[in-house]
């Protein structure tokens, strides 16, 4: 017996990882920019600093989809939770003020199916390439004793740069700025644990069923891709004076983060339309509505904060980009975030 062969008795098929790879090599060469340095393949990706950038700063995150992957692997369908997480991560350092430049993706699982793979990593590519972007590599890992078979894990991590004059840290915030809310494309990332608990289990619905209430079947509006808010906010970015990207914690957690000490923000909840979704899994999962904001975003993916005379050009920026608006709310004195 070969090498390959006991590994692949023990769990691991090395040949099915090389198909997976050349595949995958395809979409990665797919998101090459300008700005692409080295070879595809090598150990490290690189990439060059784009010019005539003062006194930049690289801004760096990390996340996962959660087990949004769950829903993906019921349904048989790969390719969109890759977009949500790198518009997952790009809505992060967005919040910085920050441009992304690249990406590296990180997939985890029991065994290779080259299919599922090669479905996740053009699902990150495509997001890369909508935002021009650079996916610089990445890591496959079969970890047969750590998944269970057909499971896996996807994270990703993103690098930007900003330049410090630009780079927004939420000190611009002042006492009288208005609050501009962006729709969400539904869940987005975040209360899929509970999503999937009230939908599969209490409803006692499957991927293909209606889900009741919204006229899409359950795959379809649990697995909306996460909206990227780049190309509706990078127009007004100089005019902004924090944001905030309303992932896990909801708009009470996430908001918060984005104000500095003596500032307050008051969320009006009649302000906009909470999206069908949302009130199904209240009613069916008879979660109290305090609990629903602070898992959800209630239909909100992020929050501008700026001053009344920038509203407008916020909002047209928005449109432009095909995103819907709402001013939810103000900044007054104080501290922390309510949501009234």
């Amino acid at each position: 017996m070969s090498t390959a062969d006991r590994y692949r008795e023990a769990g691991v098929d090395l040949d099915r990882a090389v198909e997976a790879k050349r595949r995958i090599a395809e979409s990665v060469a797919s998101t090459r920019t300008d700005l692409s340095a080295g070879l595809l393949g090598a150990f490290g990706g690189m990439l060059r600093l784009p010019g005539g950038i003062s006194d930049p700063n690289l801004v760096m995150s990390t996340d996962g989809v959660g087990t949004k992957v769950l829903v993906a692997i019921r349904a048989g369908r790969h390719d969109t939770v890759g977009e949500d997480l790198v518009n997952h991560c790009v809505d992060d350092i967005l919040v910085h003020g920050a441009r992304p430049l690249a990406f590296l993706d990180y997939i985890a699982s029991a065994d290779v199916e080259t299919d599922t793979v090669a479905a996740l990593v053009e699902g990150v590519a495509r997001g890369c390439r909508e935002h021009g972007m650079t996916l610089v590599g990445g890591e496959t890992a079969q970890l047969p004793e750590l998944y269970h078979l057909g499971h896996y894990d996807l994270a990703g991590t993103i690098v930007g740069v900003v330049s410090e004059a630009e780079a927004l840290h939420g000190d611009r915030v002042r006492v009288g700025d208005v609050l501009l809310a962006y729709a969400s494309s539904g869940l987005h990332t975040n209360g899929y644990t509970l999503a999937r608990k009230i939908v599969f289990d209490e409803m006692g619905l499957d991927v293909d069923d209606v889900l009741p209430g919204v006229d899409q079947t359950v795959a379809e509006a649990l697995l909306a891709v996460h909206r990227s808010y780049w190309k509706a906010v990078r127009p007004v970015l100089s005019e902004v004076h924090a944001l905030a990207h309303i992932t896990g914690g909801g708009i009470p957690g996430n908001l918060s983060r984005s104000l500095p000490d003596g500032c307050s923000a008051v969320v009006h909840r009649d302000a906009w339309e909470v999206p069908p979704l949302f009130m199904v899994l209240q009613e069916h999962g008879r979660v109290s509505e305090d609990e629903m904001y602070h898992v959800f975003n209630m239909g909100i993916g992020l929050i501008a904060v700026l001053s009344a005379e920038h509203l407008e050009d916020a909002r047209r920026a928005a449109e432009d980009a095909g995103v819907t608006t709402w001013r939810v709310g103000e900044v007054r004195a104080g501290d922390g975030v309510q949501v009234v």
